[in-house]
Formats: structure tokens, sequence, C-alpha cells
């Protein structure tokens, strides 16, 4: 798991931190040495090595935030009830509410060894096309084994909200793209309308992610296609397994994608060896025994609820809330993915039932 310098304006006060933990009967030796990981693009998260520790915190960042986003408690809660029948979710270690303390919620939790692949494998995980297409199938088994938990046996039914979760989806995702909406992005109304028209019922209620990208998978280094570790529970519920499968592909760029869409690229999702989209979605729904007649429904809305994270994510700096430079040109990959929709919704009305 790798991690580098702290941003500017993203300071950790440590002491305040390691006394804290302390006070939570957490026994820590030593000053830590602090980084802070560069993969996300939403939580802060920081790394703390104390001679007798290794543990990570996970905080909000600064500025306004969307009703309900970054609760960390909520992410803390989760992945307690869900640890026991979920063995790689990581092991939690406190949560603190008290401001007086960071001025913010947090929590931590004991950091995982392993290989993360981003944009590219991490120095020295090299892999053969076999291999590849090994740790691909290891990534998406392991998003149906989570589909699969029980999730009455284990206390997280708590988080289902009935039926009618697709149609809530397209709704919420819509109300939040309008509540970020800048002068210089799409208003996607054809898109929602689309979405609107077209929303199918649940096909079943289960316990999903919602963020599933290789990122966010932590793989041993000893067997490079074993996953060791989930990460960024932050948007976990029950709801549609599709929803989450579409959500996830939303990330997948494949070889022969065009130049923009290899613009996006933030995992090496388009190595040899590595699944496409389509056979993502066959192998899921042959191992699962789900079926759908739209497929293109779930594929639309996991590049539209890309685009409205992006422009929540872009609102934030163009209100100067962070000065993340990575995100200055985030509104031209929100008019891209308007794009992409649209598209897609204009083959599908070619060739109904894809």
């Amino acid at each position: 798991m790798s991690a580098a310098g702290i941003r500017a304006g993203e300071e950790l006060n440590v002491q305040a931190v390691t006394t804290w933990l302390q006070a939570q009967g957490v026994s820590l030796m030593g000053n830590p040495v602090v980084t802070q990981f560069q993969g996300g693009a939403s939580n802060w998260t920081y790394r703390l090595k104390y001679e007798n520790a290794d543990l990570v915190l996970r905080r909000p960042p600064a500025g306004t935030k969307a009703k309900g986003a970054h609760d960390m408690g909520r992410e803390f809660r989760i992945q307690n009830m869900l640890k026991p029948v979920y063995p790689t979710v990581p092991t939690l270690v406190a949560y603190c509410n008290n401001p007086e303390v960071l001025g913010c919620e947090f929590y931590v939790m004991e950091h995982v060894n392993g290989l993360i692949p981003r944009k590219h494998l991490p120095k020295g995980m090299k892999l053969t096309p076999d291999e590849t297409r090994a740790l691909c199938l290891a990534c998406w088994d392991k998003l149906i084994e989570l589909h699969q938990v029980d999730v009455k046996a284990s206390g997280l039914d708590v988080l289902h909200k009935g039926d009618g979760y697709t149609r809530r989806q397209v709704e919420g995702w819509s109300q939040r793209y309008e509540k970020a909406k800048t002068w210089n992005v799409s208003g996607f109304k054809a898109v929602r309308q689309w979405l609107h028209l077209n929303c199918p019922d649940d096909v079943k209620a289960c316990m999903i992610h919602n963020d599933w990208r290789l990122d966010n998978l932590i793989f041993s280094p000893e067997q490079p296609t074993q996953v060791v570790g989930v990460l960024d529970w932050e948007l976990s519920t029950v709801g549609d397994p599709l929803m989450d499968l579409g959500s996830a592909l939303a990330y997948w760029v494949e070889a022969g994608d065009g130049f923009l869409m290899r613009l996006l690229q933030r995992q090496p999702s388009s190595l040899p060896g590595m699944l496409t989209r389509r056979e993502i979605v066959d192998h899921y729904l042959q191992k699962t025994g789900l079926r759908t007649p739209n497929w293109t429904f779930y594929e639309v809305f996991g590049l539209f609820r890309l685009a409205v994270i992006a422009q929540q994510i872009y609102y934030r700096y163009h209100h100067k809330q962070t000065r993340n430079p990575a995100f200055k040109n985030f509104w031209i990959l929100v008019n891209y993915l308007d794009w992409r929709c649209k598209r897609l919704i204009a083959r599908a009305a070619k060739s109904p039932g894809q």
C-alpha cells in the first residue's frame, strides 16, 4: 500500500490524533511517520506508522459537503458489521466524533499490507496475460462474494430502505447533480429523463460496495492474484447488485477505448489479459444466475453517477474549497460523460434489449 507526501492545506495534527488514540486504550510507541495516500479524490486518508503499530486514518475533506456524504461513523459501523462475514474488510481500531480533536469526525483502522493497482500495476508487480486475467477474475469474484453476504444474519439489513432502490438512485443522483452544477457543464437533461423512463425494478437486495475499483482492492504481495483487503466503504449499502456492477464498470477502461475514455483511466484495466466490460457482465451474470433485458440502463446509470461524483468534486475546486490541482479539469470529464451516455442511449434505440 503506497503513500506519498502530504498535500498543502491537508496537514494532519498528529499529536492530537496520538493523544486521542491513547485515551481510547491504544498502546503506541514513538512518533509516527505520517504519509498521505494519493489515490482518492474524496476523503483524506493518512498512514501513521508507529514503532509498534501501523495505522490508517480516514477523515472527510474540508469545505461544504453534500448531505449524507463523508459519513465516517456510518462507514465505520458498516465495516464492523461486515468484518465477521466478509474478512477482507480491514480491522477497525476506533471512531471519533469529537470535533475538538481534528475539527471533524474520523476513524482509524489497521494498515493492510499489500499491493494496490492504480493507473499502472505497482512497482515490481509483473504479471503475464494469464496472471492478469486471474487478477481480474479475482476482483470481480470478490464483488460477487460481497453480493452473496447474508445481510439478515449479519444485521446489515438495517441498511435496506425497501423496494425501489434503483429508482431512488436515479432520482437521488439527479438531485445531487442539480445542486453541484456549475455554469460550464451540461445539464444532463436528456440522460436523466431517459434513466427515469427506463428504470427497471430491483433484481434483488444485497450488500453492495458502490465504489468497486481495482484501486480500492489490496492484493497479496506473495500471491498477487489474491484479494486480501477491500477499502473505501463510504457509499456501501443494501441495494441492487446490477446497479453496483454498472457503477463499477463506469471506471473500467478497456483496450480499444477511444482517446478521451483513456484519459479517465485510474486502474490498469486495459492490460493484456484483462476482461472487457462485456466479458465482465457475462461472467457476473453466469456466476450469479441473474438476468437483465436492458443492460444499457445500468451502463448509462453508472456513467451518469460517475459524472455526478466528478462534478461534486469539481464544485469544491470551483468554489475554492480545495486547492488540489488534480480537480481543475474535472468539468471536461463531466461533459465527456454526458456525450458518452447519449451515445449509448442512441445505440440502444437501434438495438433494443442490449
